[in-house]
């Protein structure tokens, strides 16, 4: 592993209507590492990964900094080619008339479907077509993306996210909605980005989502660390009933955790 940070955050602090959503966070990820971010409804998981991919902003101090591949200052077109990003929200932004098989070469403009302005090119065709084949949708390729199921959709925008061959695969509860046989073959799915090398930043309320290649689990509460550390260290009942508010009690078969209140 290398001894410097891919995505480096100091001291981050985001606010809504006032509110801070994330509180000073402090946070390294190396490349090679795969890491869960766990936490209750509002903890700021979810803008905690918005910060790392530039979709939200922090407020600027002289003491906070965010340094991605190296550099403070990315256009995003350019950072979308080091990120592979699949989330409820892209989802929702996707469920349109676009064929599937556009959404996927979408994927290489950063836009939601093609225009007269996106220049497609033979290799990207090639490439989308792989791509949906590896995840076992490509004979859905010219259907319309709102015609598709949670579990198919899902897989459309895993196709989506690999098209640059990304360094970093962010993954923001995007299991929400899917059923049993949906989450195994998403599973599958982060389970070859990991032993393909690939950075796994995973955002999710499911424990049972957390594959055995995910090494260390951060915990956040009210938009601050509460917990960072190895797998097994973190998920324990104490510190788990802290960051839910409630009590938790957790089991773990063949390397995989469950919770329930």
């Amino acid at each position: 592993m290398s001894t410097d940070p891919i995505i480096s955050l100091k001291n981050i602090t985001v606010r809504r209507a006032g509110r801070p959503i994330l509180d000073s966070v402090s946070l390294d990820i190396f490349a090679g590492e795969h890491v869960a971010i766990i936490g209750a409804n509002g903890a700021g998981k979810s803008t905690l990964v918005q910060v790392m991919s530039e979709e939200v902003h922090p407020i600027w101090s002289p003491d906070s900094q965010r340094i991605l591949f190296g550099q403070d200052r990315w256009k995003v077109l350019e950072l979308r080619k080091r990120m592979g990003i699949v989330s409820a929200a892209l989802q929702f932004l996707c469920t349109t008339s676009y064929p599937v098989r556009h959404i996927v070469l979408s994927g290489f403009f950063s836009s939601i479907g093609l225009d007269f302005h996106h220049q497609v090119t033979v290799d990207m065709v090639e490439a989308a077509n792989r791509y949906l084949d590896e995840q076992g949708v490509l004979h859905l390729a010219e259907k319309s993306m709102r015609t598709l199921s949670s579990g198919e959709a899902r897989r459309v925008l895993l196709a989506r996210a690999m098209v640059h061959d990304p360094e970093v695969m962010l993954l923001d509860e995007a299991v929400s909605n899917l059923d049993l046989p949906a989450k195994r073959s998403y599973r599958d799915a982060l389970e070859s980005f990991a032993r393909a090398g690939r950075t796994v930043i995973l955002v999710t309320h499911d424990l049972s989502e957390i594959i055995g290649e995910i090494g260390r689990v951060v915990v956040l509460k009210h938009g601050q660390i509460l917990a960072d550390g190895p797998k097994r260290e973190i998920l324990n009942e104490k510190l788990l009933s802290d960051a839910y508010g409630t009590r938790v009690f957790l089991s773990e078969r063949e390397g995989r955790f469950n919770a329930w209140c």
